[in-house]
């Protein structure tokens, strides 16, 4: 008989955090200026409030270091908040690694993601600004079912613009958000300018989310009093999900541990920069030095093999343009299963981060390994991942090998961003041996740096 596992999961009782943590308030240099697409000047403030609401925007550009979360936010938290911080115990016996190993779970809602943390504060923000209605896009569909869920609890309808090869991948996706209210279309589609373009030249386009973020914010520009709002990449994105770094350490320090690494899947990099956020700090102001691990796909490698450059946000150009890592905006990503780590850019604040050193590593998976990854996860761990959480447990079971090659009693901490209920689709290609592992050709990238706007 195995031996008796102590107690896994560690919560904090009512211990939310009040407030969400701001890095740029500790970065010793900023992020450049996004531009704006018509003038290529930097953007103000008056250039933001068309697209999002004004309260986002102002967070968007603040070095405030702490901002309150408004009550009907928390209240609207304590229903799945905190979220678990577990200890993989039958992992670490599995792998005979003297390195323990907890992950932080964002699955527990229906949205099956962290998603929610943004979405339920996004929505509220343009509630008490008096908008009638919202549009998004979505890749593999967590965030549009999280904005769906926040929107039909305040009140809001909204229209979502879904990745094509993930509309069709994960048709049940789309009949969450159409049960919570929402509005789905297959991007890119007919129903903007951006889209009816792009299927003149190719009707057989499987979509990105640069196109989807397009046809969102076309669609909100031309509704009345219609706003857009966006699930990563952006500064007060970040903001929102620092609620999960502040409350791992919290957690971490209810069992006296902290981590010496902190990994995390990387798309867009709200996952990432939420779980990292409060440990950033850390690093940041000198208390600690922990290494941080970005993980994306070997088919959609912007930090691994993307340009630090000026890029425009979306397929359209309709958006401001940012410096982030890269692949251009007018890269196409194979139709990988982690359908929410198919966007070409990553966030401006991590970007800088990255550039500047402060996240130590990113790494590049293939779609099998990350696979292999997943299914030893969920046997020994009781619970089946998203595809994109799997690229962050790949690379923990990875460091915690090489913590045992070392003889290394390291902690690692691990977001596990969301559940794979609804990509059983990518779990039977794997089972049934037809999943491909995408390897881009240097040709590949280089097509799509050759769509960087010179500037």
């Amino acid at each position: 008989m195995s031996k008796k596992v102590p107690n896994r999961i560690l919560l904090t009782e009512d211990r939310i955090p009040k407030q969400w943590y701001n890095v740029r308030a500790d970065m010793p240099e900023q992020h450049e200026p996004y531009l704006n697409p018509a003038t290529m000047k930097p953007v103000a403030l008056d250039d933001l409030t068309p697209i999002f609401a004004e309260e986002l925007c102002k967070q968007e550009v603040t070095l405030e270091r702490f901002i309150d979360i408004p009550e009907e936010v928390l209240d609207y938290y304590r229903m799945f908040r905190p979220s678990p911080m577990i200890r993989a115990y039958n992992l670490e016996r599995l792998l005979d690694t003297p390195a323990r190993i907890y992950y932080k779970y964002e699955g527990n809602n229906t949205s099956g993601s962290h998603k929610l943390n943004t979405a339920v504060a996004q929505v509220y923000y343009n509630k008490k600004q008096g908008i009638d209605s919202m549009t998004t896009e979505t890749g593999a569909g967590q965030w549009g079912t999280a904005l769906a869920m926040a929107c039909a609890y305040f009140e809001v309808p909204l229209q979502v613009f879904m990745v094509r090869i993930s509309y069709d991948q994960k048709p049940y996706r789309k009949e969450v958000m159409r049960t919570y209210g929402a509005t789905v279309y297959a991007s890119p589609s007919n129903k903007t300018d951006v889209g009816r373009a792009i299927l003149a030249k190719d009707p057989h386009n499987t979509g990105s989310l640069g196109t989807a973020i397009s046809e969102a914010i076309e669609t909100a520009l031309k509704t009345p009093n219609t706003r857009y709002s966006l699930g990563s990449v952006l500064n007060h994105v970040m903001l929102h999900q620092s609620i999960i770094g502040i409350e791992s350490k919290i957690q971490l320090e209810m069992v006296d541990e902290y981590p010496d690494y902190v990994i995390g899947c990387a798309g867009g990099g709200s996952n990432l920069g939420g779980l990292m956020s409060s440990f950033m700090q850390d690093k940041l102001t000198g208390k600690a030095n922990p290494h941080f691990i970005a993980v994306e796909p070997a088919a959609c490698p912007s930090f691994t093999r993307g340009g630090y450059a000026y890029d425009f946000c979306d397929v359209g150009h309709i958006t401001p343009l940012a410096k982030m890592y890269t692949l251009g905006s007018g890269f196409i990503p194979t139709s990988i299963h982690a359908g929410g780590l198919r966007y070409h850019g990553m966030s401006p604040t991590l970007s800088k981060l990255y550039h500047d050193g402060y996240l130590d590593e990113a790494r590049a998976v293939g779609q099998k390994e990350v696979f292999e990854a997943a299914v030893l996860f969920a046997k020994h761990e009781a619970i089946l991942p998203a595809p994109e959480s799997s690229h962050a447990i790949k690379a923990a079971i990875d460091v915690a090998l090489e913590c045992k090659e070392r003889g290394e009693a390291k902690t690692i901490l691990f977001g596990l961003t969301g559940n794979g209920t609804f990509d059983l689709a990518a779990y039977e290609s794997y089972n049934d041996g037809t999943m491909e592992s995408y390897a881009l050709s240097d040709e590949d990238i280089k097509k799509g740096l050759s769509t960087l706007p010179q500037i």
